[in-house]
């Protein structure tokens, strides 16, 4: 096997290790790798890995990509891989990517760019290059515009990438302010690669996010959303949202996050929200896959990365700065903050083109984020004040939690366990207890009433029989009546259904 050339002579021993870990990463496709490279070179052109699979040989990362570049023009690209490939697609072809797949192996090939933008639309004029060097210039951050030429394994670096890799820093190849320039979106980028692989940015590249940072509202909200997803899917999501924050690009993309950051009063009434919901959103991420509850031998798990809970965990209490209120004695309230904040939640998410079912259970877990806090028990203080206590809920109470939440049950769960972050360990313990025995009760229930599925004891026929009514607005409310019926009292049989139903309609205006 042949060892990357060293990027200096008087390679480091951090470099050094970063290479021999490239190469041990690489190890399983370098024959493939450098197969291509000769059938390129024998055809006369240059090949070269770059890009993020080069990156992530170097941090040991797994990459699922085979992103080449070469010297060849499309049709010339597409001739070469036909042979060798199992089938190819050209859907690229306008930009100079062909994609081929040989057995399990995958790799698309991209001829090289030197493309001009349009500063007005942001889109770049495709313009095919014959140089190495100016392709890698064109690139994102300087991690990225790596190369391993083939089929020699010739390390190229020309834009000081694997310093900025060993200092885990992100730098642009150009001007920070002419990256950006030419595309906005690589300012998400720099967001995402901070949650993802916990690289600070260069002074020089977040001042220039902090000045261009409007500019990204001229790039599409599909787009956006697609980088928002990878930073909240990434391992370390608050470095990339604080970023987004401190350089004012969430007050473009998602301003209701920064908005959590209350003026503080000179009495400090109330916490830190934005703080709080960065606590939340960790605390729910590491609740994700395996947790236990203390008297439940299974307590119901959300794998992880689960997209649905860290947006709810992060957007619970955007509803708080439009509902705060101080009150007398010193408090602070926001009554009903999660009604708003759910609509918010939607209405933002839409804004970003969410799919309908993400929005529609993102806004539900902010909806119910604050149930639990009227079960309490035996020391817990309620919501309502310090001196209050709440007492444990009934069976009625605990199965409308179970009914209302649904399939979100699991992720409401965690999303409520996670919304503490109070500094006292006495409070924070009895919470944590109270919730283990709701937990437990919500277990017990659901396995004696098979609550997941629970229904009226009477289906919409039979209480249209009962009545002798047809379907109809009337008969939604007798069905209402006696899921309400259901959930206050247990299983209780179609006799005494039925006569909760007749009593019901009894008591109608128009019953008789």
């Amino acid at each position: 096997m042949v060892v990357p050339t060293p990027p200096r002579p008087d390679e480091s021993s951090t470099n050094g290790a970063l290479q021999r870990r490239a190469v041990a990463q690489l190890a399983p496709v370098l024959p493939m790798l450098q197969e291509l490279g000769s059938l390129f070179a024998g055809a006369g052109h240059e090949l070269a890995l770059v890009g993020g699979p080069v990156r992530d040989a170097f941090l040991g990362r797994a990459s699922s990509d085979l992103d080449l570049t070469t010297s060849a023009r499309p049709e010339q690209i597409e001739a070469l891989l036909k042979p060798w490939a199992d089938t190819t697609w050209d859907i690229g072809r306008d930009f100079g990517t062909i994609g081929a797949r040989s057995g399990d192996t995958i790799v698309e090939v991209t001829t090289y760019r030197a493309d001009a933008y349009d500063r007005r639309t942001r889109k770049p004029v495709v313009s095919f290059g014959d140089s190495l060097t100016d392709d890698l210039v064109r690139r994102d951050f300087t991690v990225n515009a790596m190369a391993l030429r083939l089929p020699d394994l010739e390390f190229v670096d020309p834009y000081a990438g694997m310093a900025a890799l060993a200092g885990r820093t992100m730098m642009t190849p150009s001007a920070p302010e002419v990256s950006f320039g030419d595309d906005p979106l690589r300012m998400m980028r720099a967001a995402r690669f901070a949650a993802q692989l916990g690289f600070t940015v260069d002074p020089r590249v977040q001042a220039a996010m902090t000045e261009l940072a409007g500019s990204i509202e001229m790039i599409s909200a599909e787009r956006v959303h697609d980088e928002l997803v990878k930073l909240m899917l990434a391992p370390d999501p608050r470095a990339g949202l604080t970023l987004l924050v401190d350089t004012g690009i969430a007050d473009h993309v998602l301003p209701e996050l920064p908005a959590l950051r209350l003026e503080v009063d000179e009495h400090h009434r109330h916490k830190d929200v934005y703080e709080h919901s960065l606590t939340v959103l960790e605390q729910a991420m590491a609740l994700e896959n395996d947790r236990v509850v203390p008297g439940l031998e299974q307590p119901e798990l959300v794998p992880g990365p689960d997209l649905v809970l860290r947006l709810a965990a992060l957007l619970h209490d955007i509803g708080k700065p439009a509902t705060r209120r101080f009150e007398g004695g010193g408090g602070v309230s926001f009554h009903h903050h999660e009604m708003v904040g759910a609509k918010l939640v939607r209405k933002r998410l839409r804004a970003l083109r969410f799919d309908k079912d993400t929005i529609k259970q993102v806004a539900r877990l902010t909806e119910l984020h604050l149930r639990f806090h009227g079960y309490g028990g035996p020391g817990v203080p309620s919501r309502g004040g310090a001196g209050d206590v709440d007492s444990p809920w009934t069976d009625s109470a605990v199965r409308r939690y179970i009914t209302d939440a649904g399939p979100l049950l699991s992720r409401l769960h965690l999303l409520t366990r996670s919304d503490c972050t109070t500094r006292n360990r006495r409070k924070a313990a009895a919470l944590s207890a109270a919730y283990d025995s709701l937990e437990i009760r919500i277990a017990a229930l659901r396995e004696q009433e098979e609550l997941d599925a629970v229904r009226p004891e009477l289906n919409g026929n039979q209480i249209a029989e009962t009545l002798g009514i047809k379907p109809g607005p009337v008969l939604g409310e007798a069905y209402k009546h006696l899921l309400a019926f259901r959930l206050d009292n247990g299983p209780v049989g179609e006799d005494a259904a039925r006569a909760e139903l007749l009593r019901w309609w009894a008591d109608q205006p128009d019953g008789s």
